[in-house]
């Protein structure tokens, strides 16, 4: 399933076609995380190619194939606790409401994969924080995040991790937040089902 928006972007469940856009979202990572107040994590190629192959994976792109955005799900606990991560949009194709639309599929992918786990995230990006608001994601503190230590490993390469360590986990640039299908009827208030359209945001 896909979202094809007014600008001729795809939006999809990330498959083998796209392993050849993975060096360039790898470099889209990095270089995000070296922007101020993003606290993003870089992930390896292997790691990259692995969360595609699994189709765990949602990516963006015209109708030329050029990569447009993407992001990643990661499931921790028991698959208790599930995320999405490594958002990132081309700069070439921000400020249109790809991010939320991607996000969206992403959350909806989620809940079709590990159906019953909470959904959360870890960032100190606003406008991040607008999109999950709108989604139903609600600000918790760390203790109730998972408490997987391959998930807070996963940290290391943030550029905040050092205030994470000194504050025991308690504390950090990023703001948590949490989204608990069981206590909604859906996200933004629809029922979940698999095969969910995605819109654009037009924001």
């Amino acid at each position: 399933m896909y979202a094809k928006t007014e600008k001729n972007i795809r939006i999809s469940i990330a498959s083998k076609e796209h392993l050849i856009h993975v060096p360039v979202i790898k470099q889209a990572l990095i270089d995000a995380s070296r922007q101020k107040n993003t606290g993003i994590a870089v992930r390896s190629s292997s790691y990259l190619i692995g969360k595609i192959m699994e189709g765990k994976a949602v990516i963006a792109c015209n109708e030329d194939g050029a990569w447009a955005g993407f992001c990643y799900i990661e499931s921790w606990g028991h698959n208790r606790f599930v995320a999405n991560s490594g958002l990132v949009i081309d700069p070439a194709f921000r400020g249109m409401g790809l991010a939320g639309a991607i996000k969206q599929r992403a959350l909806e992918l989620s809940v079709e994969l590990f159906p019953g786990a909470k959904l959360f995230g870890l960032t100190t990006s606003l406008a991040v924080m607008k999109i999950n608001s709108r989604l139903g994601y609600q600000p918790v503190t760390f203790s109730e995040l998972t408490d997987d230590e391959a998930f807070w490993k996963g940290c290391e390469t943030c550029p905040y991790y050092d205030i994470l360590v000194r504050t025991g986990r308690t504390h950090c640039l990023c703001t948590a937040m949490i989204l608990d299908p069981e206590e909604q009827s859906g996200v933004n208030g629809k029922k979940q089902h698999s095969g969910a359209s995605v819109k654009m945001n037009q924001t």
